[in-house]
């Protein structure tokens, strides 16, 4: 049975440190890696919708970024964001690396043929396109050109188009984190995207708290400097969601209950 989760979570405030804070009058949703698990975000989506049902504010939604590959329903994803929109929110769409590696799958097949074995042939699958039990160097051009001809041209369009970063308040939302060090209008897309332990280990203030996914845990981490809400959901059945409104947060997950 699918189940929901709530934990409320602020910084202790004491040396005069002031809690992170998220613009008055508005509350926001923070959705993390999704991987083609429609079935979880069609679940959190009601959640999200039942807990905004009496908000009077601004209502925002906001997706970290991968939403395609490695689950079975990548195609299925893409179509609810675009075609079933939360009634009554502001949506931001973020990039992920997933997304990235789509999309360079599309440009260069022989070069970003490691797609295939981190999610991509799930996401072929998806869309129709049938993929080799062992595909070669030589299929990956007919297998992009196949890709390009399956995807609508508003998913292709949502993947190449969709923003990498974006700020409210004291949060800065990223799929993968930033570079430490690094002012904000100087990051990389590439440590946007991909970034890991550089990041993650990092005790260095940002100056924000960072949102991001991409490096799954088996519980959401809230730090300092940052909450990671990449909880594995293509293989744990756990898609989380961060709630942000003023000084509060907390989580909304749904996934198999035991």
């Amino acid at each position: 049975m699918l189940r929901l989760l709530e934990r409320w979570w602020n910084r202790d405030g004491t040396s005069g440190e002031s809690l992170p804070s998220y613009p008055r009058g508005a509350r926001m949703y923070c959705i993390g890696d999704i991987h083609g698990r429609d079935d979880l975000l069609a679940e959190l989506h009601g959640q999200i919708e039942a807990d905004a049902a009496d908000y009077p504010g601004r209502k925002q939604i906001l997706y970290l970024g991968d939403y395609i590959d490695r689950g079975p329903e990548s195609r299925q994803v893409i179509e609810r964001l675009l075609n079933a929109p939360l009634a009554g929110f502001e949506a931001i769409f973020l990039k992920g690396n997933h997304e990235q590696a789509l999309l360079d799958f599309l440009e260069f097949p022989g070069a970003a043929a490691s797609w295939m074995v981190f999610g991509g042939r799930e996401t072929l699958a998806s869309y129709g396109i049938e993929v080799p039990p062992h595909t070669i160097h030589q299929e990956l051009a007919s297998l992009a050109e196949a890709l390009k001809a399956a995807l609508p041209p508003e998913h292709l369009a949502f993947f190449r188009d969709a923003p990498v970063c974006w700020r409210g308040g004291d949060y800065y939302f990223v799929h993968a984190g930033i570079r430490p060090g690094v002012p904000l209008d100087r990051q990389h897309v590439e440590d946007q995207l991909w970034i890991r332990e550089d990041f993650t280990e990092s005790t260095r203030d940002h100056g924000v708290v960072v949102v991001h996914g991409h490096t799954n845990r088996e519980q959401a981490e809230f730090r300092p400097n940052r909450v990671g809400i990449d909880t594995g959901a293509y293989f744990t059945g756990v898609l989380t969601c961060l709630v942000l409104e003023s000084e509060d947060q907390r989580l909304l997950q749904t996934g198999q209950g035991s």
